[in-house]
């Protein structure tokens, strides 16, 4: 059989994926303690605020000038798939609707038609330092579902489906299923108009552990698929007997099974596989169309209206010292259960 690996890639900021998927932006930020209004308790001086992409210091405030994170800005034609294992992330959108998730949540947005939103990194902490773990996934919608209503959802940490197990040597492993199933475990239920809510598109979206030593099969599907797995965190692993150093992309066929195993200590990986939308892509900023046209529309309509307008006091609008919740356009809210 020839090698499930097709290609193997550096990974940085932004990594690269394949259809259906548009990019995945990597967010590892040590944030120092909090000043009492959310930011750092740190001098910005020297940062390019506005523009803070330079890892200093360990950390970034992105396009943030007090608080870090991106305040208001446009989306159209495309989901995010937003999975924050450390820290917080605080919502807001020109529906009015908003919310703060981390810790292991997940929010599942569709853009749709038009959407604009702010997503703030507040940092609670004043005593200690405030860790990000961040991944934001840019998944494409079709043309047929380009205009849709904008929608989100939480996926709470709480209800996530995890699957813990051990190998032949009692070295556990973990499965947490954010699109896709494994074996008899289903992910949550995608939003309503998402490429991934048709079974026969077999999106997947996992998060990866292995122990120190361990060895687990990621298994074979149908062919035709696309399917990257990304190895974020660790030292060594080995895949079909290949060694990997942390901070790569393999690139795989879906229809052949990869031996993966953890060498040197634990490892921790992120799969994006589905199959691909097959369509033109007019990409330009924060718009994902089929045609340059639709991209002009796109601007036009966003001059026009700013696609709702802001119905907050602040471009960069934090929730202060709230728990986790989300409250939606429709007013309704909901909190994470307790666990």
């Amino acid at each position: 059989m020839s090698n499930p690996i097709i290609a193997v890639q550096p990974l940085d900021f932004h990594w690269q994926t394949l259809d259906p998927f548009l990019f995945c932006a990597f967010h590892q930020d040590e944030f120092p303690k909090g000043n009492g209004e959310l930011g750092p308790d740190a001098s910005l001086a020297g940062r390019n605020i506005g523009q803070d992409f330079e890892k200093r210091d360990g950390w970034r405030m992105y396009h943030g000038d007090k608080v870090p994170g991106f305040p208001g800005h446009p989306h159209r034609g495309f989901e995010t798939i937003t999975v924050v294992k450390n820290g917080l992330v605080d919502h807001a959108d020109s529906l009015g609707a908003a919310g703060r998730y981390g810790d292991g949540d997940v929010q599942w947005m569709t853009a749709g038609k038009g959407v604009q939103h702010s997503e703030m990194f507040p940092l609670l902490k004043e005593k200690e330092k405030n860790s990000l773990l961040l991944f934001q996934i840019w998944l494409n919608l079709p043309a047929n579902n380009k205009m849709v209503e904008p929608h989100f959802t939480m996926f709470w940490n709480e209800d996530m489906p995890v699957l813990n197990f051990t190998d032949a040597q009692d070295k556990k492993i973990s499965l947490e299923l954010i699109a896709g199933n494994y074996a008899d475990a289903l992910a949550p239920e995608p939003p309503p108009d998402s490429w991934a809510g048709d079974p026969d598109n077999q999106v997947a979206v996992w998060l990866i552990e292995l122990e120190a030593g361990a060895s687990w099969t990621l298994p074979a599907v149908e062919a035709g698929l696309n399917r990257m797995l990304y190895f974020y965190d660790g030292d060594k692993m080995t895949a079909a007997g290949q060694e990997i150093s942390a901070s790569h992309g393999l690139q795989l066929h879906s229809d052949q099974a990869l031996d993966i195993s953890a060498s040197g200590s634990a490892i921790k990986l992120l799969l994006l596989q589905g199959k691909p939308i097959a369509e033109p892509v007019a990409h330009y900023g924060p718009f994902v169309m089929n045609t340059r046209e639709e991209l002009q529309q796109a601007f036009q309509d966003y001059q026009r209206d700013q696609f709702g307008g802001w119905p907050w006091q602040r471009n960069d609008q934090v929730h202060g010292d709230r728990g986790r919740f989300a409250r939606y356009s429709d007013g309704r809210e909901e909190e994470p259960r307790s666990s």
